[in-house]
């Protein structure tokens, strides 16, 4: 696992919070903000599995 996998799954997990506080709080705003960072931390996790498989690629 490498860096951009564990910050992107840790991004996805804050943007989640920060949706659901937004839906309690009846914050669209936040909802949207959490939504747009789930989304970010998806998309470094991403580039870091494909790191990942170039690595193990690279390493064999």
């Amino acid at each position: 696992m490498n860096k951009d996998q564990v910050k992107g799954t840790l991004k996805d997990a804050a943007g989640k919070v920060q949706e659901t506080t937004g839906k309690v709080i009846g914050s669209t705003e936040q909802q949207v903000k959490g939504i747009h960072k789930q989304a970010e931390g998806q998309k470094q996790k991403s580039v870091g599995d494909v790191k990942e498989v170039l690595k193990d690629m690279t390493d064999k």
